[in-house]
């Protein structure tokens, strides 16, 4: 269960980060409150996870490195910002970060 939290952590992470750009520098009232409340879902629910027995070094590297992926994933499809090696790499070792942190590092 503590995992389940964790993708719903995930989830409004990115959609709080995803909503930046339409706070234009939090001056827009809605798109705020929006942004300011999915980032306050994704703490309560990382710190529910936290809790519940999931160790906090995965749970964080996991939190930042996978919202990091789908962060950049959302900037190409939908914000039309460019994809090139640098970030193909990075986006691939911050994955594999997290992946070594799971096997054996963090546990």
């Amino acid at each position: 269960m503590p995992f389940v939290f964790l993708l719903f952590a995930i989830a409004f992470e990115v959609v709080g980060t995803s909503l930046l750009k339409a706070t234009d520098g939090f001056s827009r009232l809605w798109p705020t409150v929006a942004c300011l409340g999915s980032y306050a879902a994704a703490f309560a629910a990382l710190a529910w996870a936290i809790k519940h027995e999931l160790p906090v070094g995965v749970a964080y590297a996991m939190w930042s490195g996978l919202g990091t992926a789908a962060i950049v994933a959302i900037g190409v499809v939908f914000l039309h910002e460019p994809l090139n090696f640098a970030k193909v790499a990075g986006v691939v070792l911050v994955i594999g970060g997290v992946a070594v942190l799971n096997l054996g590092g963090a546990h």
